[in-house]
């Protein structure tokens, strides 16, 4: 580990910190229906939007409702987007006239970028036509993030309402999304991707020389625009195969910090939204803390790990930690700060192989995805999944001192708890079951590309990273087979939406629900004591879950590399 390293890790941490406030007043106002500077110019368009679709902005929905609206809106995208990619032969902007995609290929992309997880069993550059690519995957990329945000926001409204039955408009919460917060930014992103060398065009694929004078294929395309959307969005798919680590898609050293801003922004900022909506801006910087403080915790790990590299290999007289599988424009550093940033939030996208880390260094990214990507995590998925953890949190500390829970007024009751325990076994459920079952497939086990732990551990990360909606992978996981292609399909949409319906039953009984006035007896929830409590809660159910499997993997990889053992390329 260096000082120029700590150096651009707090750097990116300053920028994050900087934007949460500014950023979430902004969308506060957005959700709130305020006036916002862009007003004049999207107001219109939001206004026939909504007469398009026959709602209203002063219409509410019920929970359920709500709920119903977003599976419908989804299932919608669900089948548009496998027809483009069965019938992309067909349809034009193909310049190289791309093949349709296999049906269960094309059924595991669907799932992946309808439930905001770009899980990639394909090399884009190579699969999906320029038109699948804008209308398909990109579309997605934005309304699969609105939908989060949409999601979060109706939650929150249900810790800040009391005594009524609506949580807001799903059209509507989706529309501004959209309108005033994604599609903004990532204008202005891609325009900023296009000035540091990031190709925008539909023209063809072209030939370059290389150094040896042979010629090669390079390919193009409207990756710029994809980029913006996909970090702004922690969406992670890439146009291209190698993703954030090539050149064309994250050429220099500003693009990758702002990539890595990119991913966090909007995460961070909704801290700060569900302060102001709840009229204690104390509680969002609480969250912000337990979020901030499990991230630092991960950074510092996976740092060190990388640092340190494989004893056996200083033994041959090589030192300079582990550069197996990262670029040497990012080196160590970046190259870790970029794997904690991507799997604390719902990202996916990499500038480094994860396969190619350390044992303890791979370990980080499985986890922090394993406690639910509440580390921030996806726009919108994090701040819900971190609510989920608050609410077992205000129980545990209600057990503690004999009292019911509540928090910011509301009773903590035994069917809020019921739902945030039952959506939060959902992960585990997908994460470890299908990985159980493959490890006893002799057709799954011949998809690793290295025995003992680390292929255990390439098995349990794409399950790991499926069900939390991630998307980045263990590389040497050969992928698209159809066990592979169904089994990780069906975590993704596991993973998503089987969470989301308890979080929305939890919203519409908390907006229910009277407020209570606070007494001595309070537990209050914007200091240390909470902050502690929350991360406590966080890991334990995580440890307790996941240890075990943690254990047989990463763990055990890492006693056998400092006893002279390795698996896998970085370890």
């Amino acid at each position: 580990m260096t000082i120029n390293g700590w150096i651009q890790i707090a750097l990116f941490c300053a920028i994050i910190l900087a934007l949460v406030k500014p950023l979430g007043w902004y969308m506060t106002r957005v959700f709130k229906g305020e006036r916002t500077f862009l007003s004049p110019v999207l107001r219109p368009v939001e206004a026939w939007l909504y007469k398009l679709a026959g709602t209203s902005d002063r219409e509410e929905q019920h929970w359920a409702t709500y709920a119903v609206a977003m599976l419908l809106f989804n299932l919608a995208g669900f089948l548009l987007l496998y027809a483009l990619q069965r019938f992309q032969a067909s349809l034009p902007f193909n310049p190289i006239g791309m093949s349709a995609v296999p049906a269960p290929l094309a059924f595991n992309t669907t799932a992946s970028f309808v439930t905001n997880t770009n899980w990639q069993n394909y090399g884009g550059e190579s699969t999906m036509s320029y038109l699948v690519q804008m209308t398909g995957l990109a579309v997605q990329n934005f309304v699969s993030a609105a939908t989060g945000i949409a999601l979060a926001i109706a939650l929150v409204r249900g810790f800040a309402r009391h005594s009524v039955r609506s949580v807001g408009n799903f059209w509507v919460d989706l529309t501004r999304a959209t309108l005033y917060v994604l599609l903004p930014i990532a204008i202005v992103f891609t325009l900023f991707l296009v000035w540091q060398g990031v190709p925008q065009t539909l023209g063809n694929y072209f030939e370059a020389t290389t150094l040896e004078g042979a010629r090669q294929t390079m390919a193009a395309g409207p990756m710029a625009s994809q980029i913006a959307i996909k970090m702004l969005g922690t969406n992670g798919g890439g146009f291209l195969n190698a993703n954030a680590a090539h050149p064309f898609e994250n050429p220099t050293a500003l693009t990758n910090l702002f990539q890595m801003v990119a991913i966090f922004a909007i995460g961070a900022a909704l801290t700060n939204v569900f302060g102001r909506m709840v009229g204690d801006q104390r509680q969002g910087w609480a969250i912000f803390s337990a979020m901030g403080a499990l991230f630092l915790v991960g950074v510092t790990v996976c740092y060190w790990a990388e640092a340190s590299g494989n004893p056996l290999v200083h033994a041959l007289g090589v030192d300079g930690g582990n550069m197996e599988g990262k670029e040497v424009r990012f080196g160590i550093a970046l190259s870790a700060l970029f794997a904690v940033v991507t799997t604390a939030a719902s990202c996916g996208a990499v500038n480094a192989m994860h396969d190619s880390f350390t044992a303890l260094g791979g370990m980080i990214p499985m986890i922090n995805m394993q406690l639910g990507e509440v580390i921030i995590g996806g726009v919108g998925a994090g701040l819900y999944g971190v609510l989920l953890f608050v609410v077992i949190a205000i129980f545990i500390a209600g057990l503690m001192v004999g009292r019911t829970p509540e928090y910011l007024g509301k009773k903590i009751e035994a069917k809020e708890v019921k739902m945030a325990l039952l959506a939060l076994l959902v992960l585990p459920l997908a994460m470890l079951g299908f990985t159980a079952i493959s490890v006893v497939m002799p057709s799954s086990v011949a998809s690793i590309a290295n025995p003992g732990p680390h292929g255990f551990s390439e098995i349990l990360y794409a399950f790991t990273s499926a069900a939390a909606n991630n998307g980045s992978a263990f590389g040497g996981l050969t992928g698209n087979t159809d066990w592979y292609n169904a089994t990780l399909g069906l975590a993704m949409l596991m993973g998503r939406f089987l969470m989301i319906l308890p979080a929305m039953a939890i919203a519409g009984s908390l907006a229910a629900k009277k407020t209570v006035p606070a007494s001595a007896g309070t537990f209050p929830t914007h200091g240390g004591l909470f902050v502690g409590l929350l991360v406590g809660s966080i890991l334990i159910i995580g440890g307790l879950t996941f240890f075990p499997a943690l254990a047989v993997g990463p763990i055990v990889e890492h006693l056998s590399m400092m006893q002279g053992q390795t698996f896998g390329s970085g370890g």
